[in-house]
This record gives structure tokens, sequence and C-alpha cells, in this order.
């Protein structure tokens, strides 16, 4: 009776065994980490009109995008001159940008991979690859996209808006903020001032990849 009983439970426990297994072998992979299948692709591009400023201290911005907490999750474009070092000699230039990049801890190898001269007047495009600054694909969700420009000395504009990125079309304008602020040379800047044109209006687009 007990060989009979000890075979019986042996069956039952190997059967359940098996159909744990086969649920577990129907389940999708895990994806919660960075480059898991459930990563999104497609194309993600940021673009705008610049104008360049005759004079000082004016013409530098970055392009980077965010998480949703405002960390940076990568940078896509920095003026040289300040990403280069200007920053320590002009620290209101592009200084929000110089701050979320950890500036002053980043490698030569890393400015120069984000960092290019300033560009001639006319429309200018960013593309990100949907990754963060290790090379890691992103996941889907909703993104912040951030260009800042010094206007002049301590005057700079913010564009910033969200956008998400998964499996559906999505274009969105950003707001702009203008900051107007006089330095110890030159007075605060107005909305009437003619540095107001040199970015804007920034528009990011995503189009999913076909699967």
């Amino acid at each position: 009776m007990k060989k009979r009983m000890f075979i019986l439970t042996f069956a039952v426990t190997v059967l359940l065994l098996t159909l744990c297994a086969c649920a577990y072998a129907g389940q999708p992979e895990n994806t919660n980490e960075p480059g898991a299948s459930a990563a999104v692709s497609g194309e993600f591009i940021i673009s705008f009109d610049y104008e360049r400023i005759s004079g000082s201290a004016s013409n530098q911005y970055a392009v980077w995008i965010e998480d949703m907490d405002g960390d940076l999750i990568k940078t896509l474009y920095a003026s040289r001159w300040t990403a280069g070092g200007g920053y320590r000699t002009r620290p209101d230039s592009i200084a929000l940008w110089v701050k979320k990049s950890n500036r002053a801890l980043m490698s030569n190898a890393e400015v120069d991979a984000v960092s290019g001269a300033t560009p001639r007047t006319g429309k200018q495009v960013y593309t990100w690859d949907l990754t963060n600054a290790n090379g890691e694909t992103v996941l889907p969700g909703e993104y912040i996209f951030v260009v800042e420009g010094t206007l002049r000395w301590k005057n700079y504009v913010l564009y910033s808006g969200v956008i998400e990125i998964g499996n559906t079309p999505a274009t969105v304008q950003a707001d702009a903020d203008f900051v107007y602020e006089a330095s110890d040379r030159y007075g605060a800047l107005t909305g009437e001032s003619p540095e107001n044109t040199m970015i804007g209006p920034v528009t990011a687009s995503f189009t999913p990849m076909e699967r």
C-alpha cells in the first residue's frame, strides 16, 4: 500500500513539474532591462531653425534627452566652445546642460563625441538613436527633449517637450521659455530683441519601425 502511494505521489509530482515547465516556456522574456526584446525601435528626430547671431557671448546651444525624472539620458549636441572648456570662463553659457551632463567630469573622448562647431544659419536636425549614454536601447515610454540656447550673456531660451515613443508615430512642438537677465556688461534682452530668433521653433518627431 505504501509503495503504491509513493508511486502515485511521484507520478503527480512529475506531472505538475512538466505542466509548470510548459507554462513558463510560453511566457515572454523579461523586458524590464535596457536592450530587452520590448525595447523600442524607430527614428527620432529633433529639428529647428537656427540663425547665427553677430557679436560675442551668443550662438551657444545644446540638445539632449531626459527621462521623466529630469535626468539626462543622452546629449545629442553641445556647442564645442562651451563643451570644450568655455563654460569655465563663461559659466552662463548653456549652464543647464553643463550642470545636467556633469561636464566637469566628462572625458575628452566623451566631449568630442557630443560637441561640434557652431553651425551656419539654417535648419538643424539631430537624430537620437534611442540609446542612453552607455549605448543601451531605452524602453518604450515618455521622454523629455530639450534645446537650450544662450542668446547673449545671461539671456537664454529653453525649449522642452514630452513625447512618447512606442508603436505609434508622434510629433510634438516644444514650449519655449525665454529668460532675460542683465549682466555686468549688458542690459537684459526683451521680447523684441533680435537674439530671440537664434533658435526655434523646436519640433520632435518619432516614427516607429515596422516589424
